[in-house]
């Protein structure tokens, strides 16, 4: 199915053609159209609404989710203190779940028509429009049917009583992070902490993408040694 010298046509719905690249996707995906007006991805209106969100969307979604799995755990006989520290576990260990997917899954190397066309979905149509405002933050939807295996991981991982804190710890730093995602493209940021964050992050975009996969923090890349090169990050400065 992958075509020979074959050229995306901006003006159409994109997810169907990208796998048509073959070898060029990589190259193509990582060539960025700096725009606030993102591309059509389906025909159809129904599955292109699906992929469209507002990033207060998730706030207001799942903010209350992580409220109930908090309030489980309490009602059973955890003190406060003990949910804050679980809750807190499980905000690190979505630290490093980031980090994973955002290196070993969001930035695999694909070549075939279906590679191509998952990566672009999951990850690569964000590389190649990085300021498409309405595909930022992960939509609800594909969120609801990834957190049920994971839900079910953290009951068999812990006891009935810390795993909804764990879990709920876990789904806000998640919030954090999409937010936070959404703030480093879109805000505009006057304290040093999140205009360093912006630089870096607009640094693994622009300058260096096989570096850098922290969203909400460096910590990870300098865990693993994928922090970007010196003078790289100097020269976004």
């Amino acid at each position: 199915m992958v075509a020979q010298d074959f050229t995306v046509d901006l003006s159409k719905p994109l997810v169907f053609q990208v796998g048509h690249l073959g070898e060029a996707y990589q190259e193509w995906v990582h060539q960025p159209i700096v725009s606030k007006e993102g591309p059509r991805f389906f025909e159809s209106d129904f599955w292109e609404f699906l992929t469209l969100t507002e990033w207060y969307v998730i706030p207001l979604i799942w903010l209350p989710v992580v409220g109930w799995f908090i309030l489980k755990s309490i009602r059973m006989d955890l003190t406060i203190p003990q949910v804050t520290l679980f809750m807190a576990f499980g905000i690190f260990i979505w630290t490093l779940l980031e980090y994973t997917l955002h290196r070993f899954l969001f930035h695999i190397k694909t070549k075939s028509y279906w590679g191509n066309t998952i990566h672009y979905l999951i990850h690569g149509c964000h590389h190649k429009h990085p300021m498409d405002g309405l595909r930022l933050v992960f939509p609800p939807a594909a969120t609801a049917i990834l957190l049920l295996p994971v839900w079910n991981l953290m009951n068999f991982l812990a006891t009935p009583s810390t795993a909804p804190a764990m879990f709920g710890g876990g789904l806000l730093g998640y919030v954090i992070y999409d937010i936070t995602h959404y703030y480093l493209h879109h805000g505009q940021p006057t304290s040093e902490v999140p205009k360093g964050l912006k630089k870096y992050h607009l640094n693994h975009h622009f300058r260096i993408q096989d570096r850098g996969f922290g969203i909400t923090s460096p910590l990870w890349d300098k865990a693993f040694g994928t922090l970007p090169p010196l003078k790289l990050a100097k020269k976004n400065r």
